[in-house]
């Protein structure tokens, strides 16, 4: 589950989350919508663990990566790695087989790139890539922010698809988005404005 109860972030002066509650259950597919700069970012950055909110409490939190996943915008993807040992890396640091690993590329329209290093590929390439990283493992809980954002519409539609079957099989997933496309496959649709998240 992931879940924030009166989270409130402030950054210097601004305040930026002022009493945000929010859940999302097991196999339930959520989006989030809201202008740019109304903290879509800085509350994904709370639930995952990548920050601390000033007062409320959140879930998952830290954890590791086969319970909650990320897909920030920075994709965040290690330059020395090849796309495939990019993807591979969550289920090496489990120690579980990573066979998979190719089939899940393909799927996304870069299996004929898992050679390449990040910085050889397009970025749109690199964000399918870094897509692949955080489903491998089969979390319990995805966090995704704005996960079609360079992609084209092809790769999008294969994008989207993969997004919610990753739902449909059980996992809760927080996609922060402007996507028409992402919206559409969405369990529910809820806007963060003024702080709060409102439905």
């Amino acid at each position: 589950m992931i879940r924030a109860a009166g989270v409130h972030r402030a950054f210097g002066d601004v305040s930026v989350l002022r009493g945000v509650d929010l859940e999302v259950s097991a196999g339930e597919l959520v989006t989030l919508s809201g202008p740019s700069g109304s903290g879509k970012t800085a509350l994904l950055s709370l639930l995952c663990g990548f920050d601390f909110p000033d007062r409320g409490s959140v879930l998952p939190g830290p954890a590791p990566w086969s319970a909650c996943a990320v897909l920030p915008q920075s994709l965040g993807l290690a330059s020395e790695l090849t796309l495939e040992e990019n993807v591979a890396l969550p289920l090496r640091l489990a120690g579980r087989a990573v066979d998979g690993v190719p089939g899940l590329l393909a799927e996304l329209g870069i299996g004929a790139l898992g050679a390449r290093y990040p910085g050889q590929v397009s970025f749109g390439q690199q964000q399918r890539a870094a897509l692949a990283r955080a489903v491998v493992a089969g979390p319990a809980a995805l966090l995704a922010d704005e996960p079609t954002a360079h992609l084209d519409a092809e790769s999008a539609v294969a994008a989207v698809g993969l997004l919610r079957r990753v739902a449909d099989e059980g996992a809760a997933v927080l996609i922060a988005t402007h996507h028409d496309a992402v919206h559409a496959v969405a369990d529910r649709v809820l806007v963060l404005a003024d702080g709060q998240v409102q439905s």
